[in-house]
């Protein structure tokens, strides 16, 4: 259910990054309805921070919970109250737009992903779905120009992920 070109690739491993936060937003929930549940699950990952690896995320649907993305680059791990499990996650496909006059980085992306791995309450959790990222972040001027080796003065990402799951 989230990397930049300098500049571009600062907003490109933003981008890298909350694809992989992303499709680690699409996870469980924290605690099953009942012992043996199925449904739809939607997942919202959000963040402000263009250099940490972890975003809150809040699964509902199946499971309700608040809990921890730990991103990685094909692979997150959900960790919520009582337990966690893994989503793997598509590189996202899209679009991605800079502006240098303005140093704004615009990027929209979607891809699948896989939920499975699930340890303590989440133990034999299975799904699937689709994401959506969504990035907004200005560029840090340096002399008159965006910086290339700086992270971003603002950042927004936001992936909203949803599929069905089992418990």
């Amino acid at each position: 259910m989230f990397k930049r070109h300098r500049l571009l690739a600062a907003a490109a491993a933003v981008a890298a990054s909350a694809t992989v936060a992303l499709t680690g937003l699409t996870a469980a929930s924290a605690s099953p309805a009942r012992p043996s549940a199925s449904g739809t699950e939607h997942l919202q990952l959000m963040s402000t921070s263009a250099t940490s690896n972890t975003a809150p995320i809040i699964v509902y649907g199946v499971v309700t919970a608040g809990g921890v993305d730990h991103q990685g680059n094909k692979s997150d791990t959900v960790k919520l109250p009582g337990g966690s499990f893994k989503i793997n996650h598509s590189q996202g496909k899209g679009t991605q737009h800079f502006n240098s006059k303005t140093c704004l980085i615009q990027i929209s992306q979607h891809g699948t992903y896989t939920i499975s791995g699930g340890t303590g309450k989440y133990k034999g959790i299975k799904g699937h779905g689709k994401y959506q990222f969504t990035l907004l972040a200005i560029g840090k001027k340096a002399k008159g120009k965006c910086s290339q080796n700086a992270p971003p003065t603002s950042f927004q990402q936001v992936i909203q992920a949803s599929g069905p799951l089992s418990l």
